[in-house]
């Protein structure tokens, strides 16, 4: 590509490593490239995450490595839009007794929402981000597929599950093909500040990882009194709120056990905590709604996937079968451990994202199948 004839590409940068190295190797393939980064929260976010994507270091970052390579770099204002999207169903999720996945909301709403009509504004086609996945269009469909990144350590896949075919079609992701050691070495090779940078696993506005406490800071939710149950109903004890629990937690319930208790349920109608024994937290079936099919445009009867049910999770056999109104019906050939409702539940066909939905409720009983 060369003058009037590249093509001008928005690079969404969070001032961390992979985004950086994602403007290099565009600009290194001879796009047309202008850096953008979204602006998240109305305050400076010192006291959330000085550092992290929303904090005004990662800002700083994002801009200098921007003039290191010499491309326009616009700060976009999407604290509004990223309370209402991202912050809100992150409060109301908890508070329906769901653990909530906000990277994949922020990722369907704001990055290759918001950003990609951003990059229309600019005369950009396509956006780009520094997420380890790939997109690629099936010739014998015409159809846009989302694959695991080649370092399967790294592949982010999982997160952009909701992504639709109008989506897809504008969107590259540089570093598909590349470890994150490769990352590294581009950072280094354009001498970019954040090539050693250290990255978080946390959510970027929940720094410390304690989002309950985020939650009553952010006045989103309020402590309620209720009761801890065992599966019969036996009060055991009592509780703050649903909100500050998540399936699976042994940790801080908050009662004495002559054994391990694990939280089993959350009871949002009746403000409960249901817990027992670690084997109860086995389950064969779940129930996913809002599903997004990637591969084809109608979902099909019945196909069997790898399926994940959380993004660290390994994946396992199931069957899937579709329902109405974009739910599916889950039955795993091996029992699975704390299945959550609220998180994604992604299909994947070896390294195709066949699709994913949310997960409504664990157990299929009373669902046809």
């Amino acid at each position: 590509m060369s003058g009037q004839e590249r093509e001008r590409v928005v690079i969404g940068m969070s001032g961390g490593v992979d985004s950086s190295a994602a403007a290099a190797l565009l600009l290194e393939q001879g796009f047309d490239v202008v850096g953008i980064t979204l602006k998240l929260w109305p305050q400076d976010c010192v006291s959330r995450a000085e550092d992290k994507c929303c904090g005004p270091q990662a800002v700083a970052d994002a801009r200098a490595v921007a003039h290191r390579l010499g491309i326009p770099f616009y700060l976009v204002d999407e604290a509004e839009d990223f309370q209402r999207e991202v912050v809100q169903y992150f409060a109301d999720e908890y508070r329906a007794g769901r653990t909530p996945n906000p990277c994949v909301m922020c990722n369907e709403k704001l990055k290759f929402g918001t950003l990609l009509r951003r990059a229309k504004s600019l005369g950009a086609d396509k956006v780009a981000t520094g997420h380890y996945a790939r997109v690629e269009r099936d010739p014998a469909t015409g159809r846009y597929l989302l694959k695991r990144g080649k370092d399967l350590r790294k592949d982010q896949s999982y997160f952009l599950f909701s992504l639709r075919q109008e989506q897809l079609a504008r969107t590259c992701f540089p570093l598909g093909e590349l470890t994150k050691a490769d990352t590294r070495d581009i950072a280094r090779e354009s001498a970019l500040k954040t090539a050693d940078k250290e990255e978080s696993m946390e959510i970027c506005f929940v720094p410390d990882n304690d989002y309950g406490r985020f939650l009553q800071q952010a006045k989103l939710v309020e402590k309620h009194r209720g009761e801890i149950v065992d599966l019969t109903g036996k009060v055991l004890g009592h509780h703050d709120g649903i909100e500050f629990f998540t399936i699976g937690q042994r940790r801080g319930i908050g009662i004495a056990a002559a054994k391990p208790l694990y939280v089993l349920d959350l009871d949002a109608v009746r403000n409960r905590v249901v817990v027992g024994d670690e084997a109860d937290l086995e389950r064969d079936s779940l129930v996913a709604e809002r599903c997004n099919w990637i591969f084809s445009e109608e979902p099909p009867s019945e196909i069997e996937a790898l399926v994940k049910i959380r993004y660290n999770h390994a994946g396992t056999r199931a069957t899937i079968r579709s329902g109405p109104g974009g739910t599916a019906v889950v039955r795993f050939h091996e029992p699975q451990r704390a299945i959550t409702p609220g998180q994604a539940c992604v299909f994947y066909d070896g390294e195709v994202v066949l699709g994913g939905g949310w997960i409504s409720r664990s157990r299929a009983e009373n669902v046809a199948a």
